[in-house]
């Protein structure tokens, strides 16, 4: 523990750092303004429900609890493991705020409806006011843990953990209805092409969270 509080000393101390973190923070809150906008958006602009060879041969599940309180225990895991290795900190602030950015103009552009019959997905819960159930492609759910698999690729536990996320999580939204198939699989290819793009974008920030 004091070890880590050293290092957020000794980082936080670093004003180049302390500018970084501070401009990772904004463009992370501004892009989850966006995605509501983006949000609002596909739901106004929504059409019918498509066929899906997966979602067409498998009965509807229950995943209300993995999708809202698993990802929330992800998420929660994540941010834990981010202030114990506080080097990381500022990529992987902008390597999300970029996700959530390219993921909300892709949801603008491609206006599919609901599928006829989903899984219930708690309204109340946090995830919901930001994820309005017509934004699609990409899954979010799929992606965002295989983010953060790529950025702590180093760490092995915590990669394991947020690739078993990733999975459980993709096939969770899968068998609830509540995203086609493409927009699962997809999310794979895509957050592996905006990781690469962060890498360009914040070469400064990648070279301190791999040290």
């Amino acid at each position: 523990m004091k070890n880590i509080f050293r290092k957020h000393q000794l980082l936080w101390l670093d004003k180049s750092f302390a500018v970084s973190a501070t401009i990772g923070t904004t463009f992370f809150l501004f892009s989850l303004f966006i995605n509501r906008l983006a949000s609002a958006y596909a739901l106004q602009s929504a059409s019918h429900a498509v066929t899906d060879i997966i979602l067409d041969n498998t009965p509807v599940l229950d995943v209300n609890l993995i999708v809202t309180t698993g990802a929330f225990l992800f998420a929660l895991f994540i941010t834990l493991m981010a202030l114990t290795h506080p080097q990381k900190l500022p990529f992987i602030l902008k390597s999300a705020a970029l996700f959530i950015i390219i993921r909300s103009i892709f949801i603008t552009l491609t206006h599919l409806g609901p599928t006829p019959q989903q899984s219930y997905i708690d309204p109340t819960n946090f995830f919901s006011s930001y994820n309005l159930g017509t934004d699609y492609f990409f899954s979010g759910h799929t992606g965002l843990p295989f983010l953060m698999a790529m950025i702590f690729w180093d760490q092995r536990l915590i990669r394991y953990i947020s690739l078993a996320a990733s999975l459980i999580l993709g096939a969770s939204v899968l068998l609830g209805h509540l995203h086609y198939s493409i927009d699962v699989f997809a999310a794979f290819f895509i957050t592996y092409t905006i990781f690469i793009i962060a890498q360009k974008f914040f070469p400064q920030d990648f070279s301190l969270s791999i040290k």
